[in-house]
């Protein structure tokens, strides 16, 4: 199943948790969801730093 970010041509992806919670979820406790964000926003920094071949 291709990725909906993909399919409309977005270059640069990071998967979050899910459609509600994109950034977050819910079901962890305050100190686990920030090490989850502060991830997920490490990864989208290294992505930003990559450089985009086309396919």
């Amino acid at each position: 199943m291709t990725p909906v970010a993909k399919m409309v041509g977005a270059n640069r992806v990071i998967q979050g948790r899910g459609i509600v919670h994109p950034l977050g979820d819910a079901s962890l406790s305050a100190a686990e969801e920030k090490e989850l964000r502060q991830e997920l926003v490490h990864r989208a920094l290294e992505a930003l730093e990559t450089d985009i071949t086309s396919e």
